[in-house]
């Protein structure tokens, strides 16, 4: 290549023939001909040979893409037999695949104002204590707005529907608007095979916002959320112990306000909660009427006058043994009424296995239970005096006895 580059300049510059050329550089006049001809400096190429190893082993390979597309280089390596390097091997198959198995391209997305708030739920581990006293996992309800990068979050008792849809609500409030749409994945009590839950319908229709399930595994729809379940696990979790779930939401809440919400983000260049108003702008107000969250059972109320909600019992006034009951299971408490008379209203639970007994329930199932026991015998109350026959009469009347 130097050659070359001497040769351009001597002809070019200097002005020197090509047989001074030559005979400057020791270098045959058809050498010095061919550089003056060429456009770009000469370099090796190999020729390719017709019987190479990749070539005796691209049909076996080809037939196992056909039935595999996604098999790994490595395993197709080991079925075809090669005993090459990998990373030639690797460069082959990688060049080929795409015949096989298409590229699936992911375009950059742009989140426009009030568009959407991705939702998901995060699982910190067994690390707060349930009301035993057990370490236990408790799934994080967290939500981000696309558009601002706005996060909120909060610890709730379960999964299911109820408390998804009370925790969102809850959330929304938060956030102090309704977007255009609310991103999930196919999270079982939103719904699953295109179909959502019992509840979740209705809740949409009071909010006046549309649910969107996104396509199973495909995480990078929801890729705000995700990175954001990523940042709680590795800023706000380490290095901390959490005496209740409540005391993981106020930490929580706390760090949320006071950092996260706070810090200028890598992306947007702009302060979450600062970005907020923007993103609250152009959402939805929220609406005058709450929408319906929790869950809702009518049940009857058995003689043991207790109810089970999310694995744990409460009592109710055991006046309603036997009559239908709505019980209400919230976030913080569960309620139970007969028609319109509250009869029960007690402390939720976190966890299961337990018993929640009002002291008022017990003691007037105490008084039914006595009252039941020292209740009069059965027929006791339809006793009469009956007056005695005078039996004489049938034998007189069949002469069998005397008359009188």
């Amino acid at each position: 290549m130097e050659d070359w580059a001497e040769i351009r300049r001597l002809y070019r510059s200097e002005k020197l023939s090509q047989a001074a050329i030559a005979e400057r550089l020791s270098l045959s006049r058809n050498t010095v001909a061919k550089a003056l001809n060429s456009e770009a400096p000469p370099r090796y190429v190999r020729t390719p040979s017709t019987t190479s190893a990749w070539a005796q082993v691209e049909l076996a390979v080809r037939a196992l893409l056909g039935q595999f597309p996604t098999m790994p280089a490595t395993v197709l390596a080991q079925r075809v037999g090669w005993a090459g390097g990998h990373s030639w091997f690797a460069e082959n198959v990688a060049r080929i695949r795409p015949e096989y198995a298409p590229a699936d391209p992911c375009d950059r997305l742009v989140h426009l104002p009030g568009e959407q708030v991705q939702c998901d739920l995060w699982f910190p581990g067994a690390l707060v204590p349930d009301h035993a006293g057990v370490l236990r996992s408790f799934p994080v309800l967290v939500m981000v707005a696309a558009c601002s990068r706005f996060i909120a979050a909060m610890m709730i008792p379960s999964r299911v529907t109820g408390d998804l849809l009370a925790g969102m609500w809850h959330l929304l409030q938060d956030i102090g608007a309704v977007p255009r749409t609310l991103l999930w994945d196919n999270e079982s009590g939103i719904g699953q095979r295109g179909r959502l839950a019992d509840g979740v319908t209705g809740f949409c229709g009071v909010l006046a916002t549309r649910l969107i399930q996104t396509r199973p595994y495909d995480p990078e729809s929801k890729g705000l959320v995700e990175r954001a379940n990523g940042y709680l696990e590795t800023s706000f979790l380490p290095g901390r112990t959490f005496t209740s779930p409540a005391d993981f939401n106020a930490q929580l809440w706390a760090w949320l306000a006071g950092i996260a919400n706070r810090r200028i983000h890598a992306t947007t260049g702009l302060i979450p909660a600062d970005a907020l108003a923007a993103d609250r702008a152009a959402m939805t107000a929220l609406p005058p009427v709450a929408p319906a969250t929790g869950t809702t059972v009518v049940t009857r109320l058995g003689r043991d006058y207790y109810v089970s909600c999310g694995g744990n019992a409460y009592s109710v006034h055991p006046e309603m043994i036997g009559r239908m009951i709505t019980v209400t299971t919230g976030l913080d408490r569960i309620t139970a009424r007969c028609a319109d008379r509250l009869v029960a209203d007690h402390e939720r639970l976190w966890g299961s296995a337990g018993l929640v007994t009002d002291p008022e329930h017990l003691a007037a199932a105490a008084v039914l239970r006595e009252q039941f026991r020292s209740r009069p015998a059965a027929g006791a109350h339809l006793a009469v005096d009956v007056e005695v026959a005078d039996l004489s009469a049938y034998d007189v009347r069949f002469g069998t006895g005397e008359v009188a």
